[in-house]
């Protein structure tokens, strides 16, 4: 995957300020790290939506600050869902050569055969899981085939994800993403020919004494 590259200046404006420079097409955010002083900054809206949407949890994405490349992962994306807009995102500096502890979140493709032949219902249950690593060797995402599920009851645990030597797993390998159960059975309700059910009979018992009374 291409390098993921952020042009970003230093931002002094701060508190309801900030609004005025979203109206400006202004991004703010701040980097923080190991050994990184906290640094507040500003970015441009689009170019810098257009590159968040191509990244993970587990992206580096190198900041320009000020003539510094800047090596960080996103840690927080505070979003206007209605107008579909970034409102803030918080940087994790990081160092290239220092071992990392993230998620990496998990894809699922495939068909599984479990529900086209048997009709059988996924359950899902892990979507990331923690890892450790180099930046540099930290993937971009777990893609796991779900074809392998085919009988009812057939699941995916951690320990079934294909993993490099150098990243470390850090989630339990017993924990399950993805699970084929069973449909769940219809109810039928069974009456005897010319029955009517108990809720019928019921509400014409309350009316005939209701008339008894009158």
């Amino acid at each position: 995957m291409e390098q993921l590259v952020i042009n970003a200046e230093k931002r002094t404006t701060t508190g309801k300020k900030v609004r005025a420079l979203r109206r400006e097409g202004k991004l703010p955010g701040v980097i923080c790290g190991h050994k990184f002083e906290p640094t507040a900054v500003l970015m441009d809206q689009k170019e810098t939506t257009k590159t968040l949407n191509h990244a993970t949890s587990s992206s580096i994405v190198i900041i320009k600050l000020e003539g510094k490349d800047i090596a960080a992962l996103i840690r927080d994306k505070q979003r206007d869902f209605i107008k579909n807009t970034y409102l803030h995102i918080d940087f994790q500096a990081v160092s290239l050569t220092e071992v990392i502890r993230t998620t990496v979140n998990i894809e699922f493709s495939g068909i599984a055969p479990a529900v086209k032949d048997f009709e059988g219902i996924v359950v899902e249950g892990l979507t990331a899981i923690e890892v450790e690593a180099l930046p540099s060797d930290l993937p971009e995402r777990f893609i796991v085939d779900i074809s392998v599920l085919k009988e009812i009851g057939d699941s995916i645990l951690v320990k079934d994800i294909v993993v490099s030597e150098k990243v470390t797993v850090l989630t339990p390998l017993e924990e399950m993403l993805i699970l084929v159960t069973a449909p769940a059975a219809e109810e039928e309700v069974v009456t005897e020919e010319g029955e009517e059910p108990e809720v019928i009979e019921k509400g014409k018992k309350e009316e005939e004494e209701g008339k008894e009374k009158d």
